[in-house]
């Protein structure tokens, strides 16, 4: 049976990349498809025995493009390839609408929506996209994403054919940055003594060992790493029960180079030693 991705989103927020990134992957990529057809190319790929494509293994389809009415399309689509494929996932790509709006201004590229211009366009589509987000497995922000870190994170989540099991990110954030929109659970490290007042660590960042020792051995770092933990424990089993197949877990300080890396990299270990498989991302480490 192959694996489905379908790569939807808002327009601007980064479906080319993922795309892309995707055939670097190994997926076989159907870009621009129209939402109605991919039942019929799911029916085609699993068939077995002649005029099957099993071979295809993992497939994503690209989707959004068509406009209003493609749109309208694309909710039953999506319910009819769930209830039909064995395995099916939905990557939703988002930013904010003034991020959205400066890159189609940038780019002078037609708004698939734009009969009123890009900003009534892109709010038309948010409307239109809000039930779609809702029910996505994975939301990325690219808001803050440059193109080689929007490649970073599509691979992290899909560059291996990961069985059922749920899929975890451990993210650092700065907060002057803003908060991540795309993460499950979101904990404030800002309380922590800060290495930027250190004048020797303030150019280093959480992956140098001087700032890892500096913030592991202040006062709190043990017993906020330690009830984290309890909290995971209580939540993650009943998550997987659940059949959620992506949890984002987002530690921020203020500018995301020192503590919440070092944050981040340590729950991120002691998670891998209890079995939950993850992956880190540091989103604003090089700020």
């Amino acid at each position: 049976m192959s694996e489905y991705l379908v790569v939807t989103g808002m327009s601007g927020a980064g479906r080319s990349t993922a795309a892309a990134c995707l055939e670097d992957l190994g997926w076989f990529v159907i870009d621009n498809i129209p939402a109605a057809l991919m039942t019929r190319v799911a029916t085609l790929v699993d068939r077995p025995g002649p005029g099957g494509l099993e071979d295809v293994g993992r497939l994503a389809f690209v989707v959004g493009r068509g406009g209003e009415e493609s749109l309208a399309d694309l909710g039953p689509a999506l319910s009819e390839l769930r209830r039909r494929a064995g395995r099916m996932r939905v990557l939703f790509l988002d930013s904010s609408d003034e991020i959205l709006v400066r890159r189609y201004e940038g780019s002078r590229r037609r708004h698939p929506l734009s009969a009123s211009g890009v900003a009534d366009a892109v709010a038309r589509e948010r409307l239109l996209l809000t039930p779609i987000r809702s029910d996505a497995d994975i939301v990325v922000d690219t808001a803050g994403l440059n193109v080689n870190q929007l490649r970073l994170r599509i691979g992290e989540l899909f560059a291996v054919d990961e069985d059922m099991t749920m899929q975890m990110t451990v993210l650092s954030f700065g907060f002057k940055h803003g908060i991540p929109l795309d993460v499950d659970l979101v904990f404030d490290c800002r309380f922590l003594a800060n290495p930027y007042w250190i004048e020797e660590l303030r150019p280093l960042s959480g992956l140098d060992p001087a700032v890892r020792d500096y913030v592991m051995g202040s006062d709190g770092t043990e017993d906020f790493l330690e009830r984290v933990r309890d909290l995971l424990d209580l939540i993650l089993p009943a998550y997987e029960k659940e059949g959620k197949s992506y949890l984002g877990i987002a530690l921020g300080c203020t500018g995301g180079r020192h503590r919440s890396v070092v944050l981040a990299e340590e729950l991120s270990r002691r998670l891998g030693e209890a079995g939950f498989g993850n992956k880190v991302f540091h989103r604003d480490l090089d700020r």
